[in-house]
């Protein structure tokens, strides 16, 4: 039997981060445990991270889009967050941004990690990054790293 597993150690790999200005007081978390797991865990240098700024979560899949398709990534990691109000705005936008960055990643054949949240309350969202429940941007970072290794070694 063939079994093929990644590993987070990539110290070569260029990575993208596409993160949401909109929340950004809980987005700043996200990118710093993202850019922490990258260079800590997952050796990436620094001048291989590549860090772009859009309006909202909604925005990402268009920029996380650009980035696949100037080849010069091999992985986009998207960070944001998406808190429920009394609208149906929390579903478009969540919905919208988490389907965009799937169509991304299968036409692009790129791992694009999902490091948005998406919370009932700001409370929610402060756990997830970077106290109680871990930290969702170093999570998504260390996705995107095992991804491009998995991938690697399906095309070797």
């Amino acid at each position: 039997m063939n079994v093929i597993e990644g590993v987070v150690a990539a110290p070569d790999a260029r990575v993208a981060i596409a993160i949401a200005r909109f929340n950004h007081f809980i987005n700043d978390s996200l990118l710093n445990g993202a850019v922490d797991a990258l260079k800590r865990i997952g050796q990436v240098k620094d001048e291989n991270i590549t860090v772009v700024w859009v309006p909202g979560a909604y925005e990402l899949p268009l920029a996380v889009s650009a980035l696949a398709d100037s080849k010069n990534y091999d992985a986009v990691v998207a960070l944001g967050t998406v808190i429920r109000g009394g609208t149906a705005h929390f579903e478009f936008v969540a919905g919208e941004c988490s389907s965009g960055l799937s169509a991304v990643a299968a036409r692009a054949a790129l791992p694009v990690a999902f490091g948005v949240l998406t919370t009932e309350s700001i409370e929610q969202a402060i756990e997830r990054a970077g106290t109680k429940a871990g930290n969702k941007g170093a999570e998504a970072a260390l996705t995107a790293l095992e991804m491009i290794k998995v991938l690697q070694a399906i095309k070797a």
